[in-house]
């Protein structure tokens, strides 16, 4: 607790300069403050915190909607800095945060850690990521995903987000999944997913051609 303390004393005094004065950083959010203006300091000290606690803490109070257009880069840098790193709860801390502020702007990043197993559990958030992208390539990677026992599951949530009408059979085999978790995210995200189909316009039948003229002849042309 001491050494915590310590370690947090910097950025505590950051945030009191922000005009938030507060014991531990994650009075932030279990205080449930709003804290939009300590976001920049937040991650002016996330890469410079060695205590993993309070770097946790800090990936924590990233963890908000507010802090999605700034957030994501730092955190992915984290998570590449912390990828040897034996401590795997704050590397699903960091893949948990992704989950909520990251966007098109790390679509790479996010693929290349997904579809690396050493991630672990982390993956599983680092797919769910995957369902706030618009970038359109988003939707075949959770696709093949859902060949990945260990993250097809979330990979099924993002694409229910997604509302992925191209996903709609490949996802239908997971009504039958073993595990019932898997089975009830299949059947929310086909609800979704059908929705999308029937607000999704047919496309009009083009008419037929007309025939070039002359191309028939009637008796009296006979």
């Amino acid at each position: 607790m001491k050494i915590n303390s310590l370690a947090s004393t910097p950025v505590i005094a950051d945030l009191a300069e922000a005009g938030f004065y507060l014991e531990w950083v994650s009075d932030l959010y279990s205080r449930k403050l709003n804290y939009k203006n300590a976001i920049p300091g937040l991650l002016k000290w996330l890469p410079r915190i060695d205590n993993l606690d309070v770097k946790e803490d800090i990936v924590r109070a990233l963890s908000v909607p507010w802090a999605k257009s700034i957030a994501a880069p730092a955190l992915i840098a984290e998570f590449y800095k912390l990828q040897n790193e034996s401590n795997i709860g704050i590397k699903w801390t960091i893949a948990n945060a992704l989950s909520v502020v990251a966007d098109d702007l790390v679509f790479m990043e996010i693929v290349d850690l997904v579809r690396d197993h050493r991630n672990g559990k982390a993956r599983e958030m680092l797919a769910l990521s995957l369902g706030n992208m618009k970038e359109p390539r988003a939707q075949d990677v959770l696709i093949g995903l859902l060949e990945d026992e260990e993250v097809a599951g979330h990979a099924i949530m993002a694409l229910g987000k997604l509302k992925s009408i191209k996903a709609y059979q490949t996802i239908e085999r997971f009504l039958n999944n073993p595990r019932a978790w898997v089975r009830k995210e299949a059947k929310k995200a086909l609800g979704k997913i059908a929705k999308e189909k029937d607000r999704t316009p047919v496309p009009a039948e083009r008419p037929a051609p007309l025939a070039p003229a002359g191309r028939y002849k009637t008796r009296n042309n006979e």
